[in-house]
């Protein structure tokens, strides 16, 4: 079994179709699926509004690396330009966890360093997976509760996905 979380974002031409793609091309191995939600810029401030969504797959046939290279397949498909750090972009896949791996190589850390400050990824996670454990950080409701109000508020609903 390989079970990973995945963090989606996307804020550049049809946002949400971009996010569906994802969903649509991992098909029978998507477990769950959060709401859409919209989130201002994080990193570079200067670019358009993001749609987020986390979404869990499990496929025994892929391993962390698997994973991420998918991933990436999707972004560029979805034609996305690496121009600038936290720029904006047409499709980001972030690999958030996989099975509790943990790993430091620069291609891939997990879990995905970011994720526990990062309410944009936690609120739709803590949806769709209550209990969850980031590894090493523990609950993920313990790490939203830790986030600046402003934070958790600048994350709001706005769709599904799976509509």
């Amino acid at each position: 079994m390989s079970r990973a979380v995945l963090s989606l974002g996307s804020n550049l031409g049809d946002r949400l179709a971009f996010l569906k793609s994802v969903i649509k091309e991992f098909g029978p191995a998507v477990v769950a699926v959060s709401s859409v939600y919209e989130t201002k810029p994080w990193g570079v401030t200067d670019q358009p509004d993001f749609l987020n969504a986390v979404c869990i797959v499990d496929d025994p046939a892929r391993d962390h690396r698997a994973w991420l290279r998918a991933g990436q397949e999707l972004e560029r498909a979805a034609g996305r330009v690496r121009e600038r750090r936290w720029g904006p972009r047409t499709l980001d896949v972030d690999v958030v966890t996989v099975d509790g791996v943990r790993s430091d190589d620069p291609e891939l850390l997990l879990p995905h360093p970011g994720t526990p400050d990062r309410a944009s990824v936690l609120i739709p996670w803590l949806e769709i997976e209550p209990d969850a454990e980031l590894p090493g950080h523990g609950p993920i409701r313990e790490l939203l509760a830790a986030l600046p109000e402003a934070d958790r508020e600048g994350v709001r609903r706005v769709g599904d996905l799976r509509a």
